[in-house]
């Protein structure tokens, strides 16, 4: 609720121009998220409300810009893009990766995420520095960031590509050795593992996922208007507070 008043009270240096309203529709900024990605949003057990960072960036940007905020749940990154590109959402939080430029244009990034592996209990992968070997399979969520990135940089192990890193099928596979390890963010794999017996997350990360805000392509004053605000929540402190609010690990500041 502290947050909620430090947002209602922070005074951005200037105003946006008449042409930044294209970030809005019919007075409502309509955001397209990953509910499936606590790293942006996730319901709160105690409350049932949704709360998290791509909550809190909304509703600074709404009173930003003078008008109600919708946020729109989407089941993974492609839906959030297309979402956007068929006008259904005015912006989208999505990580950028070179495989989605194209439809969208992507801010700069606000937030990073790390990404990580779970693996079986006495697995020899103790590090990221044991994934890419032969004769190990990797799986990750097909679309996933960590899917696009292992698919361009793996040089000896093997992607899957799967449906859910999280689901039950998954973990099956990676008990039964099907699977050497599965990538995901590290709060979803530490949510993932808390009530399954037999796996660890391993204690490193393989690389952290540039978090951005997209917008249809052909709104240069759109983008612009997202960079500055995304300067502005940095700068002030708002976007570590949210952050921190949220108890989310494995997430941070971007430079």
């Amino acid at each position: 609720m502290r947050l909620r008043i430090l947002f209602l009270t922070l005074v951005f240096p200037a105003l946006l121009s008449a042409q930044n309203s294209s970030l809005s529709s019919n007075g409502v900024l309509r955001a397209a998220y990953l509910s499936s990605n606590p790293a942006q949003a996730f319901v709160d057990p105690a409350n049932g409300t949704t709360r998290g960072v791509v909550v809190d960036l909304t509703d600074a940007l709404g009173k930003r810009l003078g008008v109600a905020v919708r946020l729109i749940p989407a089941r993974n990154p492609q839906a959030v893009i297309d979402a956007v590109q068929a006008g259904e959402a005015d912006i989208g939080y999505v990580a950028y990766n070179p495989e989605r430029a194209g439809p969208v244009e992507f801010s700069k990034p606000y937030m990073l995420v790390h990404q990580t592996f779970v693996v079986r209990d006495g697995s020899v992968i103790t590090s990221v520095s044991n994934l890419d070997r032969m004769n190990q399979k990797l799986g990750a969520t097909k679309g996933d960031s960590i899917a696009l990135y292992l698919a361009r940089t793996l040089k000896q192990a093997e992607l899957v590509e799967l449906a859910d890193s999280t689901s039950a099928e998954a973990f099956q596979s990676l008990l039964e050795g099907k699977l050497d390890a599965i990538g995901a963010n590290r709060q979803r794999l530490t949510d993932a593992i808390r009530t399954r017996q037999g796996f660890r997350v391993l204690p490193d990360n393989l690389y952290s996922v540039e978090q951005t805000i997209i917008v249809g392509r052909g709104k240069p004053e759109g983008l612009k208007a997202l960079n500055e605000f995304i300067d502005e929540v940095k700068r002030s402190g708002v976007l570590q507070t949210s952050i921190e609010r949220s108890g989310v690990i494995g997430i941070g500041v971007a430079p």
